[in-house]
Formats: structure tokens, C-alpha cells, sequence
């Protein structure tokens, strides 16, 4: 906006001569940080009813309501309400699918006439991985084996919080193909962590180490989405502990109009033994390099 521009280069000027004097019409030297209404409303409005006022005047921004940023809405970031935690072990629970879908379809509902791009999720690897299997996330659960944690089994349940986020996901994709895509016209997906896994060497345990890897890590959750099952990577090795897909296998198929990708790092990976104490991560029996010979994967990204 004008107003903004404006105050910014009064803010860069009392910055060059810092020995100018102000009166009452003159812009502050912290025009930067003037107008904080769109982050303190919560604490305006409390002041205001402290103050028993009963009509508040406001003004729309013109240049904030036409922006060029396209808003991706995102329905779950590590956010469950703690009652349903409490209530009946919040992801370990099939009862959290129903739920889910409800909350979902409230936001649609709500907020589908401006939102056109929706994701269920984001990142629901980590939710099943850091909160099930090492316990380094809420709710801080796993095998004494993996970490601080006073319960329960890092070799089950990340798989069965695994299994109920991709039906999660499913079931409200559905509702939203069904109930409000046709006259609101937008789009939903998902948004998945990935990492990429090389073979450290050429051997053949390695080469098979990396696959196992990559289904692990992102097969996981993006093959059932595209083909309605696990990797068979992941079936061979977990057996009866890998939930499965049922009656559920066309609705969890193909339940998306786009995946969104955060990319983070890539690995060379070597074969390992089968774990002693089963645990997701080491299922995939693999270890873990970020240099071969004394050369770096890939270059240092600008991040301390």
C-alpha cells in the first residue's frame, strides 16, 4: 500500500539523519511497524470489551484483499485437539477417521468459497514417524529401545497412526469430491516430506537398501494414495503388523488432485541387519551417509 511505502522510506531517512526532530504530523521513525492490527487483534478486541465498547469502526485494506498470493490451505499441521488424545488415543484409533472428516468438511463448508486449494495434511509421515516410533514429537510415544518415552511399541504403531492419517485423508477427499468440488471449484491433495536415498556403493545390498528406503520413507504414504496399497517393499518386511486396505482400496486410490512436495535432503544409504528391537525406522534396515569417499552428496544448503 502507499501509506506503507511511504512511512518505510521516512523510516530509511531518520535512519540517515538520526538528529531530525518530529511533530505530531510528522511520520514515525518505526513506520515499519506501525500497524500491527492483523497480528494483535485477539488483544484489541479483549482491550476493547475491557473498555465496554459496543461498535468497533474498521477499514478494509483495498491493497490487501487483491494480493497475488494464491492461499494452499492446509486442514492438519501436528495439531490434534487434546480431548480426542484423551478420549480414545487420538491417531491409534480408528474413531479419529470420522472425526477428522467432520472437522474437514466444516472447513470446506466454512471457508470453501475462498479457499480453492486445499491439503488434508502436511506431512503425515513425520506425525506417525517422530510421534510413534522415536517419541520426539507429541505424544512422545515409543519403544524404550528408541528413546525417552514410557510407552509402547515403536515396531506397531507408527503403521496403524499411518494407516488411520491415509484414511483420514481419503474420507475427506471424498467428502469434498462429493459435496462441494462441483459448484466451489477448487482442488484437493496433500503434502508430503520427501527425501532422496542413493546407494553408497554399487552392491546389490545397497542398490536394494536404497529402495527400501525410498518406499519407506515416501512410498509410504504416496503410493497407497496413487495405487490403493502399500509398497510391496514394506508388505514382504512388516507382514501382519502393515494394516491393510480393504473395502477402503477405491476410495484410498487416487484420492487426490495434486501433491504438494517439501524436499529437504538426499542420503547414500547402506544395507543393514534386521533390528534385534523392531522399530519403524530401523525396518528399513538401511544406514545412513551424507558423504562418499570425502565427497558430500550434494552442496550445503545456506542454513545453519
Amino acid at each position: 500500500m502507499i501509506f506503507q511505502e511511504f512511512m518505510h522510506a521516512c523510516f530509511l531517512l531518520a535512519k540517515l539523519n538520526p538528529s531530525a526532530t518530529y511533530n505530531s504530523t510528522s511520520p514515525l521513525p518505526g513506520g515499519d511497524i506501525l500497524f500491527t492490527n492483523d497480528v494483535s487483534f485477539e488483544e484489541d478486541i479483549n482491550l476493547m470489551k475491557s473498555l465496554n465498547f459496543e461498535v468497533y469502526r474498521f477499514s478494509i485494506s483495498w491493497s490487501r484483499i487483491f494480493q497475488s498470493i494464491t492461499p494452499y490451505a492446509n486442514l492438519y499441521h501436528y495439531d490434534l485437539p487434546l480431548a480426542l488424545e484423551k478420549k480414545y488415543q487420538g491417531w491409534l484409533s480408528d474413531r479419529v477417521v470420522k472425526d477428522y472428516a467432520d472437522y474437514a468438511d466444516f472447513c470446506f463448508k466454512m471457508f470453501g468459497d475462498r479457499v480453492k486449494n486445499w491439503m488434508t495434511f502436511n506431512k503425515p509421515r513425520v506425525v506417525a514417524a517422530l510421534g510413534y516410533d522415536n517419541g520426539f514429537h507429541a505424544p512422545g510415544r515409543c519403544s524404550k529401545g528408541y528413546g525417552n518415552c514410557t510407552a509402547e511399541n515403536s515396531g506397531t504403531e507408527p503403521y496403524i497412526v499411518a494407516h488411520h492419517l491415509i484414511l483420514s485423508h481419503a474420507v475427506a477427499f471424498q467428502r469434498y469430491r462429493e459435496k462441494y468440488q462441483k459448484y466451489q471449484k477448487g482442488r484437493i491433495g496433500i503434502l508430503l516430506d520427501f527425501v532422496w536415498y542413493e546407494p553408497l556403493t554399487r552392491s546389490k545390498a545397497d542398490n536394494l537398501a536404497a529402495q527400501r528406503s525410498r518406499d519407506f520413507h515416501v512410498g509410504w504414504f504416496i503410493h497407497p494414495i496413487v495405487y490403493g496399497d502399500y509398497p510391496k517393499t514394506m508388505q514382504n518386511i512388516l507382514g501382519d503388523k502393515l494394516p491393510k486396505f480393504t473395502k477402503e482400496v477405491e476410495m484410498v486410490k487416487d484420492s487426490m488432485d495434486f501433491v504438494g512436495i517439501n524436499q529437504y535432503t538426499a542420503y547414500y544409504v547402506y544395507d543393514k541387519p534386521k533390528p534385534k528391537v523392531p522399530g519403524y525406522q530401523e525396518d528399513w534396515q538401511a544406514g545412513f551417509a551424507y558423504e562418499k569417499h570425502g565427497v558430500p552428496i550434494g552442496q550445503r544448503a545456506y542454513f545453519d
